[in-house]
């Protein structure tokens, strides 16, 4: 494991132009197709020590893990946005981070691709002694548009200052496409068979002034012995 990286890690091939903060939850901070920046850049909130995940800065690209609704004993969103990842490997197309609970004994290693397209690469350990579900969710928030192209059928039009969340069927959608005004146009695919449960989130001004929307596969939250480790993968691709 390569010692502890402060600042951002920056990754550039193809389209492609990635920036990742291990210290802030591995967060990718920015991803740009061309010179257009596709992650939401929040309204000016960064405070990771907040009990809330809204209060904490909802921006960038983060990963739910062990949980998404706070419990008595999680956080908001999990734990991983606010821990400090490892740097294990990187280059200046690839980085490899990894994080490790402290609520939960889980182990999240993420290595990020760039080529053609954005390729992650997952794998989930229960570093425990005892069985625990393996609980993880995609949280990448996109920069919204009223009127932007989202490549499924959303029942519902979304008016100034609201937001709302809607749940597809599971297993029935293993991509999703979004496009934006400047012409840039994405897929976002996943593993449908590890990943079938997918939420799309969609925010237009509400909660403080964001504008984002956030396509959000997770797993079956599958009963892991302890040793034992899940992989699986998401892609985006321009169109």
């Amino acid at each position: 494991m390569e010692p502890t990286i402060k600042g951002d890690l920056r990754l550039r091939s193809g389209p492609w132009d990635l920036a990742v903060r291990p210290e802030r939850g591995g967060r990718i901070v920015s991803l740009r197709l061309g010179e257009v920046e596709l992650l939401d850049q929040g309204i000016g909130v960064d405070e990771p020590g907040a009990d809330g995940f809204v209060e904490g800065g909802a921006w960038g690209w983060d990963e739910m893990v062990p949980n998404l609704e706070p419990t008595s004993t999680l956080p908001d969103h999990g734990e991983a946005w606010r821990l400090r990842w490892q740097v294990v490997a990187h280059s200046a197309d690839s980085v490899e981070l990894s994080c490790d609970g402290r609520l939960v004994p889980w182990r999240l290693e993420r290595r990020i691709v760039l080529g053609q397209n954005v390729d992650l690469l997952y794998r989930y350990t229960n570093v425990g002694r005892e069985p625990h579900r393996a609980y993880w969710c995609a949280h990448p928030l996109f920069r919204y548009e009223p009127g932007m192209e989202i490549g499924i059928r959303v029942p519902v039009e979304l008016a100034e200052g609201s937001s709302t969340k809607v749940f597809l069927p599971r297993g029935a959608v293993d991509h999703v496409a979004l496009g934006w005004r400047s012409g840039k146009r994405i897929s976002i695919s996943w593993d449908v068979l590890l990943t079938p449960d997918v939420a799309l989130w969609m925010c237009n001004g509400d909660l403080g002034g964001y504008r984002q929307i956030a396509v959000e596969p997770a797993t079956e939250s599958p009963m892991l012995p302890p040793g034992a480790s899940l992989s699986w993968w998401l892609r985006i691709s321009p169109l």
